[in-house]
């Protein structure tokens, strides 16, 4: 069983940065590839970005490359998600989730989710 916890969100300026944190219990969480979704309101969860158990070979939704990047540290049991230039279509509530399968960009791939972070960009 793994537990996963996010936090870090916040309202921030267009142009701004935030980074997301998500803290995981539960011992196997090494072994899971995570990854970061987000939803906005009134819209369907979409994909951000996944690395690997490892923390290898990161993957991008097409709307965020290049401003995000993700992270883990498995000796912490956490991984991060650095959000800059922001835009105000960004907003949503974010999701950490873990998989047993790598480079998943479909929410159903994902067994393990968090209770989700605000994230409000305005103008």
């Amino acid at each position: 069983q793994v537990q996963l916890v996010e936090s870090g969100g916040g309202l921030v300026q267009a142009g701004g940065s935030l980074r997301l944190s998500c803290a995981a219990s539960g011992r196997t969480f090494n072994n899971y590839n995570a990854a970061w979704f987000r939803q906005a309101p009134g819209k369907e969860r979409d994909f951000v970005a996944t690395i690997t158990w490892r923390g290898d070979s990161p993957t991008y939704g097409d709307s965020v490359l290049g401003r995000f990047t993700i992270s883990r540290d498995n000796a912490k049991n956490t991984v991060y998600l650095q959000m800059n230039s922001l835009k105000p279509e960004d907003t949503a509530v974010y999701y950490c989730a873990a998989s047993g399968v790598r480079f998943a960009r479909d929410q159903r791939a994902y067994r393990y989710w968090g209770q989700g972070t605000q994230v409000t960009v305005s103008a």
